[in-house]
Order: structure tokens, then C-alpha cells, then sequence
């Protein structure tokens, strides 16, 4: 396609030589530009050419392809990046050596009028990076084939600038130097750093941007323009032989084509006629004939792009294998579109998705998960969590007396003993408090069902079948039967362990083996007390112990007179109480001239009285009943609600889950709705797929010359030197 007129009869090649490497990673680049190079994420070996604004980068371009074809003008004219890939092909009697440009944006479409060229560089940055000289990092591709240039290939970055012009941002020198740094600073990245010989090289932008991405200065090749206008007396010798500013692939001089005859449009070809006889002719530059012109510029960039291809050829294939597995990976896990599964039909494949589905969620909730993880408990680890470290755990902390105080059992015996006092501890308030106490393991008991139910809802969210991802609808609808699915089974669940508390608290099993019993505990309430009368008496002797006999003495003698008169006291109040009752009854009228005695009414509320012995005792030996039998339905509930839970929930689950799901969702009616894919799905298949084609035919081609590049470079590098560097190969 496109126009082709006479080609340029004068042109003829800058260089001879040529190279099987090179095109082969233009071949990549046309390869993996359809699907884009962020896709990828791997550097492939080119040349990138760095320069100040006219500094004359455009020229040395042009120089190299031999044609007129890049925009100019007094302002930034490189406003995105162009990738140009260079290819040498041999002139044939059809198109009689015909060049021609093809941009990756308008595919099979050739050029052959190269100043269409520039005008659709100028339309394209435009169409991009605006009208009025703003920048962007979006590429421009263009392919020249041409037999006048060398296999390489160039990517011209806008020139470094210092003041904003038209609508250019205040700090569009630091983007300039960001989109620049970007390219540069990759590995596989050869920099041709371009110095006007008119200014200071040692400042040079160029060489200070080269030397920041590559301090070694082993991926730099100097490039110093506009050596024919140097003051007179003045030369670039020192700094062509690398004295100023010294760099490991040296330095090549060059002379641009002047404004006039840009004005005058003269070829390119007749202005490196003129180059060469200013070379030949000045009395400095020729004796340095391979460091100046363009054909060496062009023949070494040739070299040392070639050289660093083959360096790099086997890192650059273990990259695409390596991508390549990540890429089948997630073409994978999107799986094949509807269209190439039709013959299946929609049933089998979504039986076949549940199925999976089950099996990974019995695997995660059996620990037999294929990832396991490594950073935290997951599935059924954090179930057997909730069993041992929270629930039996949470129950042995429990006091079963911390909620009862010394008073509230002592009312309790009080009030089970009635208008009669007990010689031994009742039974009636033991049944009583240890039934309270019973009824607080209903909550932990179904706590403990509560998180084990969230812990199955998250198990049945982490597991990723490979298809559901493609297919939201069923995704959410699997939730959705799911969640009711776990939701039923705690409702027998609840009921069971409810009964199982309930049961314990009706039946109170004092004949139980491991119960302590009253006759136990009354011995040792009493013996609890005895000792601690005893700590009591004997700090209460440690305290008098100074007071020495003579008080105890007088204590003796007082209690001896109190017993005295106490003897008295009650002789006395017999003989009164008779006297009284014998006068109420013979002298009944003169009793009621006497004055009435009145108690007090008793308070609506009645608390116990000062406790003594032998209700301490009593109030120790229920306390020990309480937590004899307290720990042995303890012990009963923490072996029980496990079990109950697994049985009614977990296992159930694992038991009954792939059945419930045919059940609900396996209908013809809504096989086409479950397995419809998002269009961002599809769109990653699509790309995944393209990816992995093309890293297919890379790696192929990559194959297919391997071999030849080895031979080829062990057969040449045997007793040779490096003809860039001049070291031993």
C-alpha cells in the first residue's frame, strides 16, 4: 500500500556489513508492539540518542538512514519518543532499491515518500502531546527498510531543555530528564550521547545524564557534533581520544548538514561527500579516520548493538521463558472462552466448577489444601484454634463462686432452711446455686458455634476456584446457597448444645464418682476453718504476748466474776419471770394500768445476721460442692459442644455441600446466566492469549538462531581482539 515514487538513483549504502542478530530483535520488537511492551516488562537491546535541543541530534538520525525525514525547527521538535527500528534489505529488481517507512500505528501501510513521513510524525505527536509544544513518554514506532542503512535500532528522545516554551509546564525539564532516565538507565540500553564541539564538553547534558544511568560508562558512546564549525586553531582531538572526559566505547566526530542546506534542500548523501573530504583534508582529523564520520558512527553502532545482543541473547530468553510461564499461568486461570467449549455444553462445565469448588473447600477445611499457607493459620487450622486456645481455654479461667458472695450463699442456706435451723449443710440451695452456675456455659457454648460459623463463611469466601473468577453471577449466587447452606446447619447446632446445658442443669448427679459429696465437704469446710481460726488466734497472741501473766490473770478473774453474776443474773430473772407470770394471772386489772411493750416492725428487706462458725462452715462446704460439680459438667460441655459443632456444621458441610448445590443451582434456566463472563474477563483472556503467542514466536526465533550465533561467535572471537574496545574477546 501507499505512494512509491522513483527512489533516490544517487543513494548508496553507508556500510557493507550486516548482521544476523540484529534483525532478530527487530523481528521481536514488530512481534510484541501489537500487544504492547508494558505487557512484557522485559528490556530489549537499543540505542538511545540523548542530546540538548540543537545539539544535532536530528542530523546525526538522518545521517544514519540517509533521508530527509524528521521534523525541524527553532523549538523542541522530538515531543515523544521515536522508536526507529532500522532494517538492511537487499536491493531487487522489483522496486529497484525502493525505501519505504512503516508506523507501528498504521500497520501495513508503506511510506515511500519520506516527507509524508514527517508530516505524520508531526500529526501523531500532535495528536498526542497537543499542539502547542507539550512532551509525552508515549512512543512513536517507525520501521525503515532500506538498503542504505544498518540493522539497528534508534530511539530519538526530545531534547533536553531548560526554558518552557508555548504551553510547556514550568518543570518541563525535570519530565524531559524523568522520560529520558527511563530509557537510559535499563541494561540493555546502548546510549549515544550527543555533544555540540562548539560547547563545553566537561559540562555536557548529555554526558552528565549517560554518566548518572551508567557510572561505568561502558554503555556510552560519545558523539561530538558540528566539528566544521570550531573556532579556527581550535580542534576536538583531545576529546575524540577520550583525555576530557574518558568513556570504555570511545568517541566518534561528525559534521552536520548546515542550514543552507537544509534551505536549499540539499541530499544527505552529498553532505556526507562533504563530510568525508573535510576529514581527508584536515591536517588533525585524518589521522583519525575511525573515529570521525558518519559510516563509522553507523559501523560502530552496528558493532557494539551486535556484541551486545549476543551478550545478552541468553538472559533475554530465560526472561521470556520465565514470562511465558506466568503468562500460560493466567491464560489458565481464565480458562477457555464458552465458544470453544460449546460441544461440552454449559451443564457439564458448570458440574464440573462445583465439583472443584467442594473439593477445594473440603481440602482448605482438612488442612490438604494445595497452598498452604505459610504466614498465618487458615481453614481448618484456625477451627481447631477456636476449640482449644478460645473455648476450653476460655472456660478453664472461670471461677464458678466469682459471681457469688459470702452473703449471697449464706442468705441461700437461710432461705432453704425455713423457720428451722440445719445441723448439716441443706441440699436445696447446692441445687440451686450450682444451677445458676450451669446456665453460664449456655453463652461461651454458643460463642463458640458463632465463630466457627464466621470461620466457615471465610473458608467458603478464600477458595478460589480457578472458573469462578471468570464468572461473577455464579460467584455470587454460590455465596448465596452457601451462606443459608452454613446458616441451616447452625440452627441444629444451637438446639443441641441448648439441650445439652439444659440437661445438665435439670438432673443434678450427686451420686457422680468424681463429686465430692457433703460428708467430704463438710469435713473439709471444717477443717478450712479450724486453721484458719487457728492463723487468727495465734496473731492475736503475737499481739498480747507483752502484756504479760498478770493480765491473764485479771481476764481469768473477770470471766469468773462475769460467770458469777451471770449465774446470779439468771436465778434472779427465773424467780422475776415467775413472780410476773403468777401476778398477770391472779391480778389481771391492776396489769392493765401497766405500760405496753412494743417491738420494732421488722425492715421489708432482711439481711442475714453476723456469720458464726457454723455457717462459715456451711458457707465453705457449699463453695466446695459448687466447684466440685461445677468442673465436672465443665469438663462434659468442653468435650461435648466441640463435637456437637463439628458434627451439625463442619462435617455437615463437607458432607452435604455438593449435593445442596446441584440441588439449587444445577437448572437448565440458569446455566446461561451462571456462566456468563464480565467483558473485562474476556478482554484479559484475549490479551493473555495474544501474549503468549507472540512469546511463543520470540522464543522460536530466539531457538532458531541461538545456535548460529554461537558458532559464529566462537568461530571469530578465536585469537581476536575486541575491534570496539581493542581488549582480548
Amino acid at each position: 500500500m501507499g505512494e512509491k515514487p522513483n527512489p533516490n538513483a544517487n543513494a548508496k549504502p553507508v556500510s557493507t556489513i550486516g548482521s544476523s542478530v540484529i534483525p532478530i530483535i527487530n523481528k521481536l520488537q514488530d512481534i510484541i508492539a501489537p500487544v504492547g511492551f508494558e505487557s512484557f516488562n522485559i528490556s530489549l537491546p537499543q540505542v538511545a540518542v540523548v542530546g540538548s535541543q540543537s545539539s544535532g541530534k536530528s542530523s546525526v538520525l538522518e545521517a544514519l538512514v540517509g533521508r530527509d525525514f524528521l521534523p525541524r525547527g527553532c523549538d523542541i521538535c522530538t515531543r515523544r519518543p521515536l522508536v526507529l527500528m532500522l532494517e538492511h534489505c537487499s536491493v531487487s529488481p522489483d522496486d529497484d532499491g525502493a525505501e519505504w517507512g512503516e508506523f507501528r500505528h498504521l500497520p501495513a501501510r508503506r511510506f515511500y515518500d519520506f516527507s509524508k513521513i514527517r508530516r505524520e510524525i508531526q500529526a501523531e505527536t500532535e495528536r498526542v502531546a497537543g499542539f502547542n509544544k507539550g512532551v509525552s513518554d508515549k512512543q512513536i514506532r517507525l520501521k525503515i527498510s532500506s538498503p542504505n542503512v544498518l540493522n539497528m535500532t534508534l530511539i530519538d528522545l526530545p531534547g533536553i531543555t531548560k526554558v518552557p516554551v508555548g504551553d510547556q509546564p514550568s518543570d518541563i525539564e525535570a519530565r524531559i530528564r524523568k522520560m529520558i532516565m527511563a530509557h537510559i538507565t535499563q541494561e540493555n540500553c546502548i546510549i549515544l550521547a550527543v555533544t555540540p564541539a562548539n560547547s563545553d564538553l566537561a559540562n555536557s547534558d548529555a554526558l552528565q545524564m549517560a554518566r548518572e544511568a551508567d557510572p561505568k560508562g561502558s554503555r556510552t558512546i560519545g558523539v561530538i557534533t558540528k566539528l566544521d564549525i570550531m573556532d579556527r586553531g581550535t580542534d576536538a582531538c583531545n576529546f575524540l581520544l577520550g583525555r576530557v572526559v574518558p568513556l570504555r566505547l570511545g568517541y566518534i566526530g561528525v559534521v552536520n548538514r548546515s542550514q543552507e542546506d537544509i534551505n536549499y534542500n540539499r541530499s544527505i548523501q552529498d553532505a556526507l561527500v562533504r563530510e568525508e573530504r573535510f576529514f581527508h583534508d584536515h591536517p588533525v582529523y585524518n589521522g583519525l579516520s575511525d573515529k570521525c564520520g558518519i559510516p563509522q558512527l553507523a559501523k560502530k553502532l552496528n558493532q557494539i548493538l551486535e556484541q551486545h545482543i549476543r551478550m545478552v541473547l541468553p538472559n533475554l530468553k530465560a526472561e521470556l521463558n520465565a514470562r511465558m510461564v506466568v503468562v500460560l499461568k493466567e491464560l489458565r486461570a481464565y480458562g477457555e472462552d464458552m465458544e470453544s467449549k460449546a460441544e461440552q455444553g454449559q451443564g457439564v462445565i458448570l458440574l464440573s466448577i462445583l465439583r472443584r469448588y467442594c473439593e477445594a473447600f473440603t481440602a482448605m477445611v482438612d488442612g490438604k489444601s494445595q497452598e498452604i499457607l505459610t504466614t498465618e493459620l487458615s481453614g481448618g487450622a484456625r477451627i481447631h484454634y477456636i476449640f482449644q486456645s478460645i473455648f476450653l481455654k476460655g472456660l478453664e479461667e472461670v471461677d464458678p463462686c466469682e459471681d457469688l458472695t459470702d452473703d449471697d450463699i449464706q442468705i441461700a442456706i437461710q432461705n432453704a432452711n425455713g423457720p428451722r435451723s440445719s445441723l448439716f449443710v441443706p441440699e436445696v440451695p447446692f441445687e440451686v446455686l450450682v444451677r445458676r452456675q450451669l446456665a453460664r456455659l449456655l453463652d461461651p457454648s454458643l460463642q463458640c458455634l458463632r465463630f466457627v460459623y464466621d470461620e466457615m463463611i471465610k473458608i467458603s469466601h478464600s477458595v478460589q476456584a480457578t472458573e469462578l473468577q471468570r464468572y461473577p453471577y455464579l460467584r455470587r449466587r454460590l455465596d448465596e446457597v452457601i451462606g443459608k447452606f452454613l446458616h441451616d446447619g447452625v440452627k441444629p447446632a444451637e438446639r443441641m448444645i441448648t439441650n445439652i446445658i439444659e440437661i445438665e442443669m435439670d438432673y443434678i448427679n450427686s451420686s457422680h464418682p468424681r463429686f465430692i459429696g457433703g460428708e467430704k465437704a463438710v469435713e473439709l469446710a471444717t477443717q478450712q476453718l479450724k486453721s484458719s481460726q487457728e492463723i487468727r488466734s495465734q496473731s492475736n497472741n503475737d499481739k498480747t504476748s507483752t502484756a504479760g501473766n498478770t493480765a491473764g490473770a485479771n481476764s481469768s478473774r473477770s470471766w469468773s466474776i462475769f460467770g458469777s453474776k451471770a449465774s446470779s443474773m439468771e436465778n434472779s430473772s427465773s424467780r422475776s419471770v415467775g413472780r410476773t407470770f403468777h401476778d398477770t394471772e391472779h391480778s389481771s386489772d391492776k396489769s392493765r394500768s401497766s405500760s405496753t411493750i412494743k417491738l420494732r416492725e421488722p425492715p421489708s428487706v432482711l439481711r442475714p445476721s453476723e456469720v458464726t462458725d457454723h455457717e462459715a462452715m456451711k458457707i465453705i462446704a457449699t463453695k466446695l460442692l459448687l466447684r466440685s460439680y461445677y468442673d465436672i459438667v465443665k469438663e462434659s460441655i468442653q468435650d461435648l459442644v466441640p463435637k456437637v459443632i463439628m458434627h451439625y456444621l463442619v462435617n455437615h458441610a463437607k458432607r452435604e455441600l455438593h449435593n445442596t448445590l446441584i440441588q439449587k443451582l444445577y437448572r437448565d434456566n440458569l446455566f446461561e446466566e451462571l456462566l456468563q463472563e464480565e467483558d473485562d474477563i474476556v478482554a484479559k483472556r484475549k490479551h493473555a492469549r495474544g501474549l503468549f503467542h507472540v512469546l511463543e514466536q520470540v522464543i522460536q526465533t530466539l531457538n532458531g538462531v541461538e545456535s548460529e550465533v554461537s558458532y559464529r561467535h566462537s568461530h571469530s572471537s578465536i585469537g581476536s581482539t575486541d575491534s570496539i574496545t581493542g581488549l582480548p574477546r
